[in-house]
């Protein structure tokens, strides 16, 4: 098993990071023996965590929540996913404050997204995670094939209830799409159908400049969406994909979608790494001359004339690394400790 998990540093702020070993990598993390942020943090506090199979899904994990608003990060501990969406919707809010003309042409909404005769609870879960995960709050379902609401939904959806809480059933693709203005069909197929095809980031850009709601339209998860479905979008959205494999699941379209409509909101950045102050250059030559020493005694620069030459290399290999006084610390500790054990043999 592998996990993510926020901790609450003594300072008031979060640290989020993964392991496949939770007892242990907290109890580094309270004792100091974790370097990082957490180590002049402490005590830290466990606020939450989350079990996944693979290293890489953890990864993913870490990375949506990390950059996280304190606001959404709270309401993560409590699974208020109410506030969660909330916050996110506030952003778009803050933006519209920041460019009233936003409201006026009115690209402030979101996205609809519409699941068209949809098979498997378990991926209308998986949906809703993917929309929530990157701030698109609103569902809509077109017969779903086992009805609806679908028990099977929830916990796929690892969280994101209100997602499917508030999602709308319609018998048709048309009576979905009724009150949008500009419709979006995703497929990879040609139809024979003549209509502009963009990528999901030039549709986020477009949905943004165009008044009027837009909705995104995915089909059945086995055959994707009918000709006839197609038909009533004015656009179709594809992905450059692999043309021997174009194959996606339903939540991974969705989630592809999703991503570039959030980097529009403000909701995807990189993540903020604490690298620390670099040590002083004084502390450097500190571990130098210990290196240096302990290399000499070693009679490691030889042949003679050789000697000027690697104390060099090392020395703009060492310079090159962007040491912390922390770290310089903790290797002077490691060559201390290699040097004792040297001299015990």
């Amino acid at each position: 098993m592998f996990y993510v998990y926020i901790l609450k540093c003594s300072d008031g702020t979060y640290y989020t990071g993964h392991t496949d070993d939770l007892d242990r990598r907290i109890a580094e993390h309270q004792s100091g023996a974790f370097e990082g942020y957490t180590h002049d943090r402490r005590p830290v506090e466990l606020m939450w965590h989350e079990t996944f199979q693979t290293r890489t899904d953890a990864l993913e994990r870490e990375a949506q929540v990390k950059d996280w608003s304190r606001k959404k990060k709270e309401g993560l501990f409590r699974s208020d996913w109410s506030t969660i969406s909330t916050a996110a919707s506030s952003r778009r809010t803050d933006l519209d404050q920041l460019d009233p003309a936003r409201t006026e042409r009115g690209d402030s909404s979101a996205p609809v997204i519409v699941l068209v005769r949809p098979q498997l609870g378990q991926n209308i879960g998986k949906a809703a995670r993917a929309m929530l995960n990157f701030g698109l709050v609103e569902m809509r379902l077109v017969a779903p094939r086992d009805g609806w609401p679908n028990p099977e939904a929830g916990p796929a959806a690892s969280g994101a209830d209100q997602v499917l809480r508030d999602a709308t059933v319609y018998e048709t693709v048309a009576e979905a799409v009724a009150d949008c203005a500009h419709v979006y069909a995703t497929t990879v197929r040609k139809r024979g159908i003549t209509k502009p095809v963009v990528t999901p980031e030039a549709a986020a850009q477009a949905i943004r400049a165009e008044p009027g709601r837009s909705a995104i339209l995915f089909g059945p998860e086995r055959s994707g969406l009918e000709t006839d479905d197609v038909a009533l979008a004015r656009t179709i959205l594809t992905v450059p994909i692999n043309p021997e494999f174009g194959s996606l699941n339903l939540a991974q379209a969705v989630i592809l979608v999703a991503y570039e409509w959030s980097k529009g909101e403000g909701l995807a950045s990189p993540p903020t790494v604490d690298l620390g102050v670099p040590a002083p250059h004084e502390e450097l030559e500190g571990m130098i001359g210990q290196l240096d020493d302990m290399l000499e005694a070693a009679r490691f620069f030889y042949p003679p004339e050789r000697a000027a030459t690697s104390r060099r290399t090392l020395r703009t290999l060492i310079t090159k690394a962007g040491w912390t006084s922390q770290e310089v610390r903790t290797m002077r500790g490691v060559l201390s400790a290699l040097d004792g054990a040297k001299r015990r043999r």
